[in-house]
């Protein structure tokens, strides 16, 4: 009896992400899926994001069942294991006896068949204490609830207050509702007439979150018409305001960029990406004429002082996107936001350098760590004495006035800078500053 095709299909791309740091949700758009029935490709989804999610909660579970150490248990064998466990913890529809075989079964796959008796064992006892009713779950701080690092919820319990870090916490591990980025009511007309149930979003007019249908079959968003997009993200790009000739300094995979082209058609706007074949993807996902796409680093770009607008939305850890890309919290270490910020900082003065007499510049990151975010914009502007922050509250009025922001401003406004929080907003968590460089008299 060989696995089924979407549990196996879970198995590789769980491997990978363990192996190569992949991001899940890449692999689970790729071929690994390509010929997966929808019903299996949903399966595949569900599987690998729940044990992604709960990664800590199944391996607590693992280790208490199995009498060889965790730590000495292959990778093949861990994976199989936490596939399993978050099918029987999490996934009452599917059958025990079809958790615990498949589970056996991918063992002998991953070439691990001397452990297949140790996998069915832990299965056994995992599932006899499931069916006896007595809780598996865990119970504890609320990094072990919610199978979160100890010390990322403590930073998070302290620089934003306990409440809003379980929030947090508990927006991680739900699934995030799909939000659409639409252009006009055509648009969303004939998206309804084939199926697509929509509802309105609650930050921004313009967004629609999809309620029902497969979006991504639709000829709209193959041709690039329209977008899944967060609607913190189109915030962001909204933040960039008007401007004639526009700098999008790290642009892929292009959900702002895009958005930007949309809003201001008559723009000239120049993305840049440093590698070759996310400036591929780029072009191919922002079709609007008036974007011209370079592969270039944002560090050393081919420009002088000529742009009125410049995004600088820069790589960070992503901690504000746990509920999309889980993996990113077993990944992510304290000494890592060090080393971004030293990369962060030299990309935003370097984007400085482009900005007109008079112009402005986006700063934002989707992260909710303030190495990322405040603490860069302190130290660029030491660097640079001629720019100036624009309290983000103006920005913001502004979008309100004009219909197109439905949220509350002082609930995105933080002192000087824009944030959304997930759990606090229902999105993903950015960050934004708005700099101004002086207008100098001739």
């Amino acid at each position: 009896m060989a696995a089924s095709p979407a549990r196996l299909a879970a198995f590789q791309v769980l491997l990978r992400v363990e192996r190569e740091a992949s991001f899940a949700v890449e692999l689970l758009h790729s071929k690994l899926l390509e010929d997966l029935a929808p019903a299996d490709r949903n399966l595949t989804t569900e599987i690998v994001m729940g044990v992604l999610r709960w990664r800590s909660l199944v391996d607590e579970t693992i280790a208490h069942f199995s009498f060889t150490p965790f730590r000495k248990l292959d990778l093949e064998v861990v994976t199989a294991l936490r596939m399993g466990a978050y099918q029987i913890l999490f996934l009452s529809r599917i059958p025990s006896h079809a958790a615990v075989n498949e589970t056996v079964e991918l063992v002998k796959e991953g070439r691990k068949a001397s452990a297949a008796g140790l996998a069915n064992a832990v299965m056994r006892k995992m599932l006899a204490r499931q069916k006896s009713g007595k809780r598996i779950s865990s119970q504890g701080t609320l990094a072990e609830v919610f199978a979160h690092p100890e010390w990322l919820v403590q930073r998070w319990g302290e620089q934003f207050g306990y409440e809003v870090a379980q929030k947090i916490c508990e927006y991680d591990q739900q699934v995030p509702e799909t939000a659409l980025r639409i252009s006009s009511a055509e648009q969303e007309k004939e998206l309804r007439s084939q199926g697509i149930e929509l509802a309105p979003r609650a930050l921004l007019k313009s967004a629609r979150r999809v309620v029902s249908g497969d979006v991504t079959a639709t000829e709209l968003f193959r041709s690039g018409s329209i977008a899944i997009q967060d609607e913190g993200s189109q915030l962001v790009a909204a933040l960039v305001g008007e401007g004639k000739r526009i700098l999008d300094c790290c642009a892929a995979p292009g959900g702002k960029t895009g958005a930007m082209a949309t809003r201001l058609p008559e723009a000239e706007i120049v993305a840049a990406e440093l590698h070759p074949h996310r400036a591929r993807l780029l072009r191919q996902l922002v079709t609007e004429k008036n974007v011209q796409v370079i592969t270039a680093d944002a560090i050393k770009l081919p420009f002088g002082a000529e742009f009125d607008r410049v995004l600088a939305d820069v790589p960070c850890s992503g901690t504000g996107t746990l509920a999309r890309n889980p993996e990113i919290k077993w990944r992510l270490k304290p000494e890592d936001l060090k080393d971004l910020q030293q990369r962060q900082i030299a990309i935003l003065t370097a984007a400085m350098k482009h900005v007109v007499s008079g112009g402005r510049l986006v700063y934002s990151t989707c992260s909710l760590e303030p190495e990322e975010n405040e603490q860069v914009v302190e130290a660029a502007l030491a660097q640079h004495p001629e720019f100036y922050v624009v309290p983000i509250k103006e920005e913001l009025m502004r979008l309100r006035d004009s219909g197109e922001l439905v949220w509350d401003v002082d609930q995105l406004a933080g002192g000087d800078f824009m944030r959304t929080i997930p759990g606090v907003q229902p999105c993903d968590g950015f960050f934004g500053a708005i700099l101004e460089r002086e207008t100098q008299n001739l």
